[in-house]
């Protein structure tokens, strides 16, 4: 039987993650809100704390939890750590407050109080312990020659102040879980990618590039404040079934074949394809890259090519047809024949699980800290919770980018169970319903609290419909919505940066793909989109306010082909507005609503607006202020907002 003297109800805690099964997310200098419905019969006063530690045996801290609205309370820490915080909630109904309370109204309708100056006095006795001010005041109120000082003194701020600071505290409610927080270092939530192959680093047409050539690359990349450069597959490619240009299932002699296809005669996961160059090599690029505070990513992409070492070590990891062959990969209609998967069904799974393993570990033992996971979804969740976590336990700062274009609740389970970012579907989210939509989705839903966005406007795999056969605009109108309404970001490189918009006709591909043959690229070359790919990330590296995606607000703004959002620190020392024309053709003009409460603003307003990229400046007075955006000078205003003092 449950203790009938407990009245306080605590329900619907966050952040949680399917009721604690798995950890919130948090990266260091986050805040963490906790919220939960508290409420209880009557009338009587509840208070409500969250009691907190850091890691199983750590302190208990308490916060108070202050009501918001219909029966809602919230606290809030910050996470200074990386590691697991532990947190609880507690509730009861607090007498001495609801007395107080009570008391406050009879002595304002002039009601004789003399009953309740002695029942002040036995609340006071039950909260003081040895507090010698706090025992003074009971007899002050006990003093029945003093009724009038006796009044005055339950109705002075003091007293007030002992109320609320010595709550009287019986038969608490606590919830039954204690609920954990995972919090992870910030390269967790904000960081900037670029992709590129580097066997098309050379600057010599024809040329295999290699890792040499690509160091050749990073002053470059750097320059555009890029912080990952990430890489396809480094390992040797198939020579079976090799595909050939535009995924022709045939390959010409000296075709590359695609990077996907990993194994040959020539080594597996484990080695480095010769053309590129050696491991030092390799391990070089990731030092050199260091030096420009960029990490190297590296594609962790578990398939074989026909001729793997595996396909002949271990056939048993491998289904095997009737007819005596081995299953290549499919995803009806198109077919893979270059690649093999893995069967996690076979008998020998453990000792499969124990290899893939290694893998991840090898690299990271060669300074690997980024992995980008190709098709994670199409290998069991249970064994990426148990690979990340072997991780985890050693290397805690590893990043597993989940690139999983795939079913919600597929992406979500991943992303529960420790990738710490994810591929999103803001590639095919273009216009204005479907943006603030997502948005809306991803920071006010349950998925904020394990799902961290990383948006891409294209892919090696993917060049969208709303980018095929366009112009800069729309390169640049995407390219703007991605760096700003996400902490994270990233492009597949050369080609948006030289507004490559061929497709394969009717397919979402791009023509004379890089995934199947070497590209030249004039590396030397720079232009207009080069110049706002540089402007934006520099606002990003010194805007704070850009490098969160939760903290993002929209603002009303009259015409349908503008939006408009706000990105603000928490203290507003760093304010944001972002305004986007959507329409790649013409010039779109409206009014804005500056968010007065988000703000903290009055009914005088008087903001300043700096345009990062243009370096115009504005002034705005008013609560609805005039907009007009011209695509072919610049679709987008990213304003830096000062907010006037005597405003705040």
């Amino acid at each position: 039987m449950t203790n009938g003297k407990l009245r306080v109800l605590i329900e619907h805690i966050q952040p949680q993650v399917d009721e604690g099964l798995y950890p919130a997310k948090r990266t260091v200098g986050e805040r963490v809100d906790i919220t939960a419905h508290i409420f209880g019969d009557g009338h009587d006063h509840i208070r409500a704390e969250v009691v907190y530690r850091f890691g199983k045996q750590g302190e208990w801290t308490s916060v108070e939890m202050q009501p918001t609205v219909n029966d809602e309370w919230r606290a809030s820490f910050n996470a200074t750590q990386k590691g697991s915080y532990f947190f609880k909630v507690r509730a009861w109904i607090d007498h001495f407050d609801t007395w107080y309370d009570g008391f406050k109204k009879k002595a304002s309708a002039n009601v004789d109080v003399k009953t309740e100056l002695m029942e002040g006095a036995e609340f006071l006795r039950a909260v003081a312990g040895d507090d010698s001010k706090v025992i003074a005041l009971a007899k002050k109120l006990e003093d029945t020659k003093s009724y009038k000082a006796a009044v005055d003194t339950v109705l002075s701020p003091d007293f007030g102040r002992v109320v609320h600071e010595k709550p009287l505290r019986q038969n608490e409610t606590v919830s039954e879980k204690e609920f954990e927080v995972r919090v992870e270092h910030a390269k967790a939530l904000y960081s900037t990618w670029y992709e590129l192959f580097p066997r098309s680093s050379s600057l010599q047409a024809g040329k295999h590039g290699t890792f040499a050539d690509t160091i050749k690359l990073l002053p470059r990349v750097a320059a555009m404040n890029f912080d990952v450069l990430y890489m396809p597959p480094i390992h040797p490619i198939g020579k079976v079934n090799r595909k050939g240009k535009n995924n022709n299932v045939k390959s010409l002699p000296g075709e590359p074949g695609s990077p996907w296809a990993i194994g040959s005669d020539e080594g597996g996961h484990k080695a480095v394809h010769k053309e590129l160059g050696t491991l030092e090599d390799y391990k070089r690029l990731i030092k050199e890259a260091k030096k420009f505070n960029i990490d190297i990513a590296l594609d962790l992409a578990f398939q074989c090519a026909p001729d793997h070492p595996y396909v002949k070590e271990h056939p048993e990891w491998f289904k095997q047809r009737p007819d005596g062959t081995i299953q290549y990969a499919e995803n009806p209609p198109k077919k893979y024949q270059d690649i093999y998967p893995f069967n996690f069904e076979t008998d020998q799974w453990q000792e499969l699980w124990e290899e893939l393993k290694s893998v991840i570990f090898y690299w990271i033992e060669q300074g690997v800290t980024i992995f980008r996971v190709d098709n994670p979804h199409t290998k069991p969740i249970p064994f990426w919770q148990w690979a990340i976590a072997e991780v985890n336990k050693k290397y805690p700062d590893v990043i597993f980018l989940s690139e999983a274009f795939t079913r919600p609740k597929v992406m979500a389970s991943l992303a529960k169970i420790g990738f710490t970012q994810s591929y999103t579907y803001f590639t095919w989210r273009v216009s204005k319903q479907e943006i603030v939509e997502y948005m809306t989705e991803l920071v006010n839903g349950p998925s904020r609290n394990y799902f961290r966005p990383n948006f891409w406007p294209n892919t090696p795999d993917i060049l969208p419909w709303h980018l095929q056969h366009q112009g800069e605009n729309i390169f640049i109108i995407r390219l703007a919505l991605a760096a700003t309404l996400s902490a994270s970001y990233g492009i597949y490189g050369p080609p948006y940066e030289f507004y490559e918009n061929a497709p394969v006709e009717g397919r979402e591909e791009y023509y004379n793909s890089e995934k199947y043959e070497v590209r030249t690229y004039d590396w030397r070359k720079t232009n207009r989109m080069t110049d706002i790919i540089t402007l934006i990330n520099k606002a990003r590296k010194e805007n704070p306010a850009l490098q969160s995606t939760w903290n993002m607000q929209f603002c009303s703004v009259e015409n349908p082909n503008l939006i408009a959002f706000l990105k603000a620190t928490d203290d507003l020392s760093n304010v944001i507005m972002v305004v986007v024309n959507l329409d790649q053709h013409t010039k779109q003009s409206g009014y804005i609503q500056v968010p007065k409460e988000a703000l903290r603003l009055s009914n005088k307003i008087n903001l300043k607006l700096n345009d990062l990229i243009t370096g115009e400046h504005y002034t705005w007075t008013q609560e609805w202020n005039y907009v007009e955006l011209e695509p072919s000078k610049m679709p987008f205003h990213l304003f830096k907002v000062d907010i006037h003092e005597s405003q705040m």
